[in-house]
Order: structure tokens, then C-alpha cells, then sequence
């Protein structure tokens, strides 16, 4: 499978991206960012055939995440990396990079294809939708909505469920205490601002670590009176495509009705017909 007719794909500040067009060229179309998740689909390609926003009349721009793609060291560094400190190496190396390189990046990509300054609109899987979180509480910018997919809010639970799955026994450090704390989305909710939030979660992912931090989410947003809801797909697990995702692939079921979703929430936030 190949990505849509009208894909562009480049690399920009150092980051590899796809870039779809809006179906109405205009200086204020709207923007959505979508970064993708370190499982199936784990890189920029594979996210942009697995959630084409299909329908959403909007730029679409799939960042790749460090370490991942183009960008990976290989498996065996990547589980090495793992063994040594997961928090400190993996996730937390991962989300403040994407967050840093995102402001040099976004120049380049309006630069280049002639991006105006409509309004923004974020999407994320996992890891991604952690680093979409982020750009919004580190304000690196503001988004009208985010829709955020099997999402990483909270680290602690995540690790304690990777260290069970992997038979692991995690020390957490001050160190990684820091991490975990500034890549907390429930406790800095508050900083969201304004974003809508819609998360969407498989019913077979695993509760502690994804559905339960994205219902909290939901109801400290709705607590200020911002729009926020969850979603729960029956029959959905972690992931968005089929291993090994790395390349396009055919849109699964699950998939399918995670992008009519997002669509949704994107085109009504963004004020879109």
C-alpha cells in the first residue's frame, strides 16, 4: 500500500514528515499535527495510512518521533537503551526531544509548502499523544483540540505495566521522578488550557496504565468547562495497525473508526463543515 495520491513526504529541521494538503487551498486552513505511537503504526508513514484524517479539510503533518524510523539506532540499541533506563533513554528522551525540535520544524514545513496561520488541531498515539500534550502544557503552542489515542497521559502507570510484561523490577530516581512528573498530563490538566480533549482508548487496553488516566483527564477538563469526552472502542487493544508497521498499510477496522472520530472532534473544534 502507498500513502494518498496527495501525500508529501520530506524531511524538515532534521525530523521526517508526510504532509497531505487541505481540499480547499487557502491562507487560514487549519492545521493538525499528528505524531504517531512507538508500537504498529511506529513511524510518520505508517501513522498518516493507518489515521489519513480522511475528509478533514485541513493540512495534515505527520511528524517522525526520535529514535523511531528513519531516526532509529536499530532494535537491539532501542532494547538496550530499554534495559539500561527506560524512562531516562526511552520515553522521556523521545517526548522532550519531538517537543524541542517541534518550533524549527513547524518554520520549515510553512516555509517550504506555504502554511498560513489558521487555527491548530492535534492528534497522537500513545507516546504521541504524550508529546502532543506536551507541546500544548509547555506552550510551545496553542491548539483548539487535541484527540488523543491509546494515550501515554501519565508515566508511572505505563512503566509498571511494560516492567510486568517484560518481568522487569523498575527503580524510579530522582531523575526519573523529574520525568515522570513534567510528562504527567492528569496533574498539569490545568495547563491545557482550553483544549478540547477527546481520548480515545481500546476496551482491550490495559486499564491502569490508558483508560483510567484518560477518564481522570476528561473529568478534571470538564470540571474548568472545557470540552472533553473518552471514547472506548470494543475490541481495540493498544495498537493501530498490524505489525510491524513500519511501512503503509492497509486501514484496519479499529483504525477506521479512530479516524472518523478524530475527524469529528477535529471539524467541529475547528470550526470546519
Amino acid at each position: 500500500m502507498t500513502l494518498a495520491p496527495d501525500a508529501v513526504t520530506g524531511t524538515a529541521a532534521g525530523v521526517p514528515y508526510v504532509l497531505r494538503p487541505p481540499a480547499t487551498p487557502r491562507a487560514d486552513a487549519p492545521l493538525v499535527l499528528a505524531w504517531h505511537l512507538m508500537d504498529a503504526p511506529r513511524t510518520e508513514r505508517a501513522f498518516a495510512a493507518a489515521l489519513p484524517l480522511e475528509g478533514l479539510d485541513a493540512w495534515r503533518l505527520y511528524p517522525g518521533l526520535p529514535l523511531c524510523g528513519a531516526r532509529s539506532p536499530g532494535l537491539e540499541e532501542i532494547l538496550r537503551l530499554g534495559r539500561e533506563e527506560p524512562v531516562l533513554n526511552l520515553h522521556g528522551a523521545v517526548n522532550a526531544r519531538a517537543v524541542a525540535e517541534l518550533p524549527e520544524l513547524l518554520d520549515a514545513v510553512r516555509a517550504e509548502h506555504g502554511l498560513g496561520d489558521g487555527p491548530v488541531g492535534l492528534v497522537g498515539g500513545s507516546a504521541g499523544a504524550g508529546i502532543a500534550g506536551a507541546a500544548v502544557v509547555e506552550k510551545v503552542l496553542t491548539a483548539r483540540a487535541a484527540v488523543l489515542v491509546s494515550p501515554l497521559l501519565q508515566l508511572r502507570p505505563v512503566v509498571a505495566e511494560l516492567a510486568a510484561f517484560f518481568g522487569m523490577d523498575y527503580r524510579w530516581t530522582p531523575a526519573s521522578e523529574a520525568v515522570g512528573e513534567r510528562m504527567d498530563l492528569v496533574a498539569r490538566s490545568d495547563e491545557l488550557g482550553d483544549t478540547a480533549v477527546r481520548c480515545i482508548v481500546g476496551a482491550q487496553d490495559a486499564a491502569e496504565a490508558f483508560l483510567y488516566p484518560a477518564g481522570r483527564l476528561r473529568d478534571l477538563l470538564r470540571e474548568r468547562g472545557v470540552p472533553a469526552d473518552l471514547q472506548v472502542i470494543d475490541g481495540m487493544g493498544h495498537a493501530l495497525a498490524e505489525e510491524p508497521g513500519v511501512e503503509p498499510a492497509p486501514q484496519t477496522p479499529h483504525a477506521a473508526q479512530v479516524d472518523r472520530l478524530a475527524v469529528e472532534w477535529l471539524a467541529q473544534a475547528l470550526e470546519l463543515a
